[in-house]
């Protein structure tokens, strides 16, 4: 009876601190979000308010992390994006609602950009003499990334001041992209975003949301 009752007690430690550890991770997402509610981006214009439950399915990853589990061949839901991302902002509340729906438990996510808006992901290109040019480059991992999804990710392009679009000669990862690697292979890339969203602070319609739904429905179907 005394063994039994250690083991119940150990179990319930484990338990208890990787629900600890979940529930913290997820209250960090929930006040990083929500933290620029109401203010001024570095742009000018007004973050959209959200309200994320605290009990939402986040969970900060490193992109080492990342890539170890792709290399283990797991089985994960991984999202990219930002808090300071408008149209990430716009999908949050909805990718939540739904994934709590449909019973997924953890969406592993990384940042594309730090505090200041800096990228500390990916390449970064400029225009010059209707060139595309690397000014920056992207962490190790990132190019790892891009040649794993390669198949769901679309070709990058710049634009110039006449409308023209210049390749880059690489694919992108924008944000919000929305992956499920399966096995240690990418399967699906959504963005979650509705077509008639026009404008990534315009107010979210009825029939905005309801293609949200849809999207985040079919995409945290899969298993």
């Amino acid at each position: 009876m005394k063994n039994k009752n250690i083991i119940f007690i150990l179990l319930f430690i484990i338990i208890f601190s990787l629900t600890g550890c979940q529930n913290k991770s997820a209250i960090a997402f929930k006040e990083e979000y929500e933290s620029l509610n109401g203010k001024t981006s570095a742009s000018g214009k007004k973050h959209r308010t959200l309200h994320i439950d605290k009990d939402n399915p986040y969970e900060k990853i490193t992109q080492k992390e990342v890539i170890k589990k792709i290399n283990n061949k797991e089985t994960f839901y991984l999202y990219v994006g930002d808090s300071l991302c408008p149209w990430c902002r716009s999908v949050l509340e909805k990718s939540i609602e739904v994934a709590k729906e449909k019973k997924v438990d953890k969406i592993y996510y990384i940042e594309i950009w730090d505090d200041e808006g800096n990228e500390i992901l990916r390449d970064k290109y400029e225009l010059q003499d209707g060139k595309a040019v690397k000014t920056s480059s992207g962490t190790k991992e990132y190019q790892k990334l891009i040649k794993t999804f390669d198949s769901v990710l679309s070709d990058y392009t710049l634009t110039d001041e006449d409308g023209n679009k210049v390749e880059v000669g690489e694919k992108r990862i924008y944000a919000p992209n929305y992956f499920y690697i399966k096995k240690g292979k990418v399967v699906e890339k959504i963005e979650g975003i509705s077509d008639k969203q026009k404008d990534p602070r315009e107010k979210l319609t009825d029939e905005i949301l309801s293609d949200e739904e849809k999207i985040f429905k079919e995409f945290f179907s899969k298993k």
